[in-house]
C-alpha cells in the first residue's frame, strides 16, 4: 500500500431502509487522478459526504497515510486537507473574490493589502487570471469555478473532490480545468473527479472505481479499459447506442417553427433574447448550444407561451402565435419538456396518472359527464409505463418516490402526446445516468423520424452532436450562427459559445 494517501475500508451508510453504499473499500494516492463512474444512485455522491463529513458512515473507517482519523464535519475534513467542489457554487454574488475566498477563513483585523496580494499569487501559480476585487456576480460561469477551486487551495486542501465540474463549461475551459487537475497532481496533491462524461474519465484520470447499487464493482487503472466496458460496468449490460441515421427525408422545406427577431427584456432593461431569428423545419432537430444562463430558458417560454416578446414574432405551422396563451399553444400541438422537472414540469405529490392528465385535464378526452374517467386514465397510464419503460408498480405511483430518470420519462411520455408538432426539450438528460439518457435519446430521434419539428436545448455538446441537423450558437442572448454539425469542430463551436463570432472564429480555428 506503499504511497496511498487516503483509504476507505467497508464504508457502509444507511437512510431508513434504503442502502446507500454497503461496503464500500477504495483507495487514493498522492499525485492521483480518481475518477468516481456510476449511475445515479449508485453511492458516489454518499461516499463522498461521507469523506468530507457531511455525513457519517455507519460501517467503516478511513485512513490518511495508514493511520485511522476521524471526520465528523466538514471542519474536520478541511484539517486534513480534503476540500470538496459541489456541482453547485457556494459564492456570495454580492461579494468579490477576495470575500468569498477568505470568508470563513479570517478572524480578527483583516489586512486587505496582504490577503489581496497572497490570493493574486496564488492565482497567477495556478494559471488563474482573476482579478481578486471583481465581484462574483460579475464573472462568467467559468471563472466562478476558478474562485471555488482557489477557496479550496487557499486552505491548502491537497485532495480535491470535483463534482460534475465540467456541467457548466465551454470546451476550452474545460480544458483548462483538466490542465488545472494535471498540474494540481503533479505537486503531489490528489483529486477525486466525479463525472458520467466518459471521455473525460479517459482523458484525465489514472485511475477509475466505477459504483452500482451502492457498492464497488470496478477498480481499473485508465490504461486497462475503454469507453463501453465502463458503461457495462455502470449500468450491469451492454447498452445499445441511440445513433442518428443521417439526414432522414422527413426533413423538409416545411417551416412548423419560425421566431422572427425576437427580442425579450429583463426586469433590468437588458435584453435576455436579442433579434433571435430561428427556422424549424418538419422532421429535423435544431440543437441550440451555449453555457447555461445565455438565453436558452427565455428562448424556450418564449415559444412555449409562459413570457411575451417585447417584440418580433412566432409563427406555428405559419400560423402567428405570438400573442396566444400556453393553452391555445397546447392545443395547436406545442409540447416542452422543462430543465427543471420538480418546479416545472410536473406535481410531485401527485401520481403518474394525475401528473400524465395535468396539461390536459380541462380537455374532453379524460371527462365523463363531468367527471374525470379514472379507468380510461389509468388504462393510457399503465400503456406509457410500458412503453417508456418507467419502473413503478402502478399507475396510482406518487411521482416524488421514482428516480429522476423515471420522473423525465413520465414528463417525455405526456409531452410527446402533447407536441404533434413541436416539442421543446430543455437539458432532457440533465443529471440522468446512462441507461435513462439513451432512453430519452431514442426517444427524440424518434419523433423526429415521426416528422415532428424539434428545439433542443443543451450544454452537453455531445448530445447536440449527436441528435442535431442544424446547430444555433447562444451567447448573451444572440444568434452567434446556425452551421451544419460537419462545419463545426469542438474547439470552434467553443468559442462561438464564448462569444467569438464570425471572422474571429474563423482565424481562430485555422
Amino acid at each position: 500500500m506503499e504511497g496511498v494517501f487516503f483509504e476507505l475500508r467497508g464504508i457502509s451508510k444507511y437512510f431508513a431502509k434504503v442502502i446507500a453504499n454497503k461496503d464500500v473499500s477504495f483507495s487514493i494516492r498522492r499525485g492521483e487522478v480518481l475518477a468516481l463512474l456510476g449511475e445515479n444512485g449508485a453511492g458516489k455522491s454518499t461516499i463522498m459526504k461521507i469523506l468530507y463529513g457531511l455525513y457519517k458512515a455507519d460501517e467503516g473507517k478511513i485512513y490518511k497515510d495508514g493511520r485511522e482519523i476521524k471526520i465528523n464535519s466538514p471542519k474536520d475534513a478541511m484539517e486534513h486537507g480534503i476540500s470538496m467542489i459541489q456541482q453547485h457554487f457556494s459564492l456570495v454574488p454580492a461579494h468579490t473574490v477576495m470575500e468569498n475566498i477568505i470568508l470563513g477563513n479570517v478572524r480578527g483585523i483583516i489586512d486587505h493589502k496582504l490577503l489581496h496580494e497572497k490570493i493574486k499569487k496564488l492565482a497567477e501559480f495556478y494559471g488563474f487570471d482573476i482579478n481578486p476585487n471583481d465581484y462574483i456576480r460579475n464573472l462568467a460561469v467559468g471563472v466562478q469555478q476558478k474562485v471555488e477551486i482557489l477557496k479550496a487551495l487557499y486552505q491548502k486542501a491537497n485532495l480535491l473532490i470535483m463534482d460534475e465540474p465540467t456541467a457548466v463549461l465551454t470546451p476550452q475551459e474545460s480544458e483548462s480545468l483538466m490542465q488545472f487537475i494535471r498540474d494540481f497532481t503533479a505537486q503531489g496533491n490528489s483529486v477525486i473527479f466525479i463525472t458520467h462524461k466518459l471521455k473525460e474519465v479517459m482523458c484525465v484520470a489514472d485511475r477509475i472505481v466505477v459504483m452500482r447499487a451502492g457498492r464497488v464493482c470496478g477498480d481499473i487503472k485508465r490504461d486497462e479499459t475503454n469507453e463501453m466496458e465502463l458503461s457495462k460496468l455502470m449500468i450491469g449490460r451492454d447498452l445499445n447506442w441511440a445513433i442518428k441515421d443521417g439526414q432522414l427525408k422527413t426533413v423538409s422545406q416545411e417551416a412548423w417553427l419560425e421566431i422572427q427577431d425576437v427580442t425579450i427584456k429583463k426586469e433590468t432593461g437588458v435584453p435576455a433574447l436579442k433579434n433571435v431569428s430561428l427556422t424549424v423545419h418538419k422532421g429535423e432537430i435544431l440543437g441550440i448550444a451555449g453555457v447555461s444562463g445565455n438565453g436558452q430558458q427565455e428562448l424556450c417560454e418564449v415559444v412555449y407561451g409562459a413570457i411575451s416578446p417585447a417584440s418580433g414574432r412566432i409563427l406555428l405551422d405559419g400560423k402567428d402565435i405570438t400573442e396566444r396563451d400556453i393553452r391555445a399553444r397546447i392545443d395547436l400541438g406545442i409540447g416542452y419538456v422543462p430543465a427543471d422537472r420538480s418546479r416545472d414540469g410536473m406535481i410531485m405529490e401527485m401520481s403518474i396518472a394525475e401528473n400524465m392528465m395535468l396539461k390536459g385535464s380541462y380537455g374532453k378526452k379524460w371527462q365523463n359527464r363531468g367527471f374525470i374517467d379514472k379507468k380510461k386514465l389509468n388504462q393510457y397510464t399503465l400503456q406509457e409505463i410500458q412503453d417508456y419503460s418507467i419502473k413503478a408498480p402502478s399507475a396510482d405511483t406518487i411521482v416524488r418516490g421514482l428516480s429522476g430518470g423515471n420522473q423525465q420519462k413520465v414528463i417525455l411520455a405526456r409531452e410527446v402526446d402533447n407536441g404533434e408538432k413541436l416539442i421543446i426539450f430543455d437539458q432532457p438528460t440533465r443529471g440522468l445516468d446512462l441507461g435513462a439518457v439513451n432512453h430519452i435519446h431514442r426517444v427524440i430521434l424518434n419523433e423526429r423520424k415521426n416528422g415532428k419539428a424539434i428545439l433542443l436545448v443543451s450544454t452537453e455538446l455531445s448530445e447536440i452532436f449527436a441528435l442535431s441537423d442544424k446547430i444555433a450558437v447562444l451567447y448573451k442572448g444572440e444568434i452567434q450562427g446556425v452551421f451544419n454539425p460537419d462545419e463545426l469542430t469542438t474547439e470552434r463551436i467553443g468559442l462561438l459559445m464564448a462569444g467569438f463570432a464570425g471572422k474571429e472564429v474563423a482565424e481562430d480555428a485555422c
